[in-house]
């Protein structure tokens, strides 16, 4: 009965084999039984040295994928979607519109609103119109040449009263019109100045902070216009669509579910004699179905935590029942083929075959 108790031991072995060595107890003799026995218990070894489970750079594994889920921070009812179920997108191809009206009419009223504050401060800075500015500038000719008469009315005055042929009152009324007249230039001169430079820079600087604002109100408005419409972040494959056109999508809720190559990864888990020797960038080998041959694929993650603990005591007997989650990654063109919950076999050394 100890080699039963070995048959039951190793599942992997076939339960036909223990049926035969019972049968075979009941009907043949003594002898032949224990060549019987003899040749089953060399079977046994062959096969629980080939089996899987007796292999310890041996272990079993599933692809996980990281979904990236594509939604929009503003509600809307489903105008378009643009991919399916299983379909592959390419880095900026359209996934999905929401309604946008409401921010297609904010943004045209926020332009408006920037060319209004443009205009206001460039009218602030041009100063008074070209016809103003004009008619000023007639005015200080005229009094330029009211200033030159009283100028040469003094000259004479200046000539006569040297000669004695005039009174002082008389030359003193004449110079004190030629000043009244050359100070009226000087005023005239710095209206005109005025009137070229524009507003007072306070004004000014209100205008210009009125434009920025514009400006800032114009870029948000066209971002919430942009957010309406969500283009795929990377190449990938779309596992999922959550809502059908014309259906109302929440806020922030996921409307497509991607799934980018650098996104799929292997997760296995291996027994805590086996974690010390394994390192963040170790080669392991990834096998499945209908693939031959194995692939190469870095480790990227390894768990400090133990999955399946026993509940009281970390002993000798209970550590080889400690396992840690280990992830590693494929490259992106491998990655493609694989498929989220698909069985794998991975191997710390490259098997034969």
């Amino acid at each position: 009965m100890r080699q039963i108790k070995a048959w039951q031991e190793y599942p992997c072995i076939y339960p036909e084999a223990l049926n035969i060595l019972l049968l075979s107890s009941m009907t043949f003799s003594a002898k032949i039984l224990r060549s019987i026995q003899l040749f089953v218990l060399f079977a046994s070894a062959v096969v629980i040295s080939a089996c899987p489970g007796n292999n310890i750079n041996y272990f079993q594994g599933y692809i996980e994928g990281e979904y990236v889920l594509i939604s929009c921070p503003l509600a809307g009812r489903l105008e378009s979607l643009s991919v399916t179920r299983g379909q592959t997108v390419k880095t900026g191809e359209p996934l999905f519109v929401l309604e946008h009206a409401r921010e297609e009419a904010a943004v045209h009223e926020a332009e408006q609103g920037v060319v209004r504050a443009a205009n206001i401060l460039a009218d602030l800075e041009k100063g008074k119109r070209p016809s103003e500015i004009s008619a000023i500038e007639a005015r200080l000719e005229q009094a330029r040449a009211a200033y030159n008469l009283s100028l040469d009315e003094f000259n004479r005055r200046q000539l006569l009263f040297d000669q004695e042929s005039m009174p002082r009152e008389e030359l003193d009324r004449v110079h004190t019109e030629m000043e009244s007249n050359a100070a009226f230039v000087a005023e005239i001169n710095s209206e005109l100045e005025t009137a070229k430079l524009g507003a007072r820079s306070d004004l000014l600087s209100a205008a210009r902070s009125d434009l920025q604002a514009a400006e800032s109100r114009l870029q948000q408005v066209r971002w919430l216009l942009d957010q309406k419409s969500q283009d795929a972040p990377a190449a990938g494959f779309i596992f999922d669509t959550f809502f059908r056109e014309g259906e109302f999508v929440p806020a922030a809720y996921p409307v497509v579910s991607l799934l980018p190559p650098g996104n799929v990864k292997v997760r296995f888990f291996v027994p805590e004699e086996k974690l010390g020797g394994l390192t963040i960038g170790q080669k392991v080998f990834v096998s499945y179905d209908g693939r031959p041959g194995a692939i190469q694929m870095d480790i990227t993650y390894i768990s400090p935590q133990a999955e399946y603990t026993p509940p009281v005591i970390y002993s000798r007997n209970t550590r080889s029942k400690l396992v840690y989650l280990i992830e590693a990654v494929p490259d992106p063109d491998i990655a493609a083929s694989l498929h989220a919950g698909q069985p794998v076999d991975v191997h710390l050394e490259l098997p034969n075959g």
